[in-house]
């Protein structure tokens, strides 16, 4: 029998098959790409059930259409795969309430980006807001929708762009994703009445969010599609790529190195470098560089110690 993954707990999986939900764990070890991971099966999964003694049992993952996978933040030398065969991302941020976490925009449209997985950016709670923060929303905009990415302003607590979010995930399987006290799983809930997830105020002594999402699960939604909610991410990093990939993968960067003299710029202190040309002219954000080149740092560090562990 063939289903789809739509909870993980790590140890167990539900399965929506042809006649229903149903708990399976798996059969033997599957890898991806050689790599260590924390969870082989993921929310999204196409899967081929077998049961024994009555127990249903996953035998075999089909082909991927494409994943999101991240550092473990507890395996540091582990990925963890959020999702798979997914249509869109959203990356839901705020401006208040936490405040602006902008390095983790683009830190989130990095894991996107190498699959060619559609995001976009949703800045929630904007009924909190006052005139400066329309302000930092409208520039935030204009460097992302010039680069090709949807932003969005909406409040979860209101009804009025709720349609236009509609819109944007009806007939698609859309992972929505972001830090702990965005506001994300109040998203949903407005999005579709009766999901019931479970939300939680800020702490009161952090000022951070508290993590409300334990496991990752797909919910389908009446106006047809489905949304795959995933716990609270605190932090975003990388051991998977490589400093190239993150050139590669901030896509305005990438167009402008055409014109480097050096094919393999990394874009910091190399002559003749048509991407720090860019920033200069404000072509690209100042704000996207500096993200990249800590990134790029952080990036190379990880390689390091990768390569030395074993020392």
């Amino acid at each position: 029998m063939e289903g789809i993954v739509i909870k993980s707990t790590g140890s167990w999986y539900l399965v929506r098959g042809p006649k229903g939900e149903i708990e399976a764990r798996i059969r033997g070890k599957f890898r991806l790409e050689g790599v260590k991971l924390t969870n082989p099966v993921a929310v999204g999964d196409k899967v081929r059930l077998e049961f024994e003694n009555g127990n249903a049992m996953i035998s075999e993952i089909l082909p991927r259409s494409n994943y999101v996978v991240r550092q473990s933040p507890r395996q540091k030398h582990h990925l963890h795969l959020l999702a798979s065969n997914i249509d869109q991302a959203i990356v839901i941020g705020t401006l208040v309430a936490p405040h602006l976490k902008q390095g983790f925009i683009d830190r989130f449209l990095l894991m996107t980006e190498p699959h060619n997985i559609p995001a976009i950016i949703v800045f929630n709670k904007s009924d909190l807001w006052g005139e400066e923060e329309w302000m930092i929303f409208e520039a935030l905009k204009f460097i992302y929708s010039d680069i090709g990415y949807k932003v969005l302003a909406t409040s979860s607590l209101t009804s009025d762009d709720k349609e236009e979010i509609k819109a944007v995930l009806k007939n698609k399987i859309t992972l929505i994703g972001g830090q702990s006290g965005v506001g994300k799983t109040t998203f949903l809930n407005a999005i579709q009445p009766g999901l019931g997830l479970r939300t939680q105020d800020l702490s009161g002594y952090t000022g951070k969010g508290q993590h409300t999402t334990t496991f990752a699960e797909m919910f389908e939604l009446t106006i047809s599609g489905y949304v795959i909610d995933t716990p609270g991410i605190k932090t975003l990093s990388y051991n998977n790529l490589e400093p190239m990939d993150v050139a590669h993968n901030f896509r305005e960067i990438f167009k402008a190195s055409e014109n480097c003299r050096f094919s393999d710029c990394f874009h910091r202190d190399e002559p003749h470098c048509a991407v720090k040309k860019a920033v200069e002219d404000g072509v690209i954000s100042e704000l996207r560089y500096m993200n990249y080149l800590q990134i790029m740092d952080e990036v190379e560090e990880q390689n390091y110690w990768e390569r030395h562990k074993d020392l």
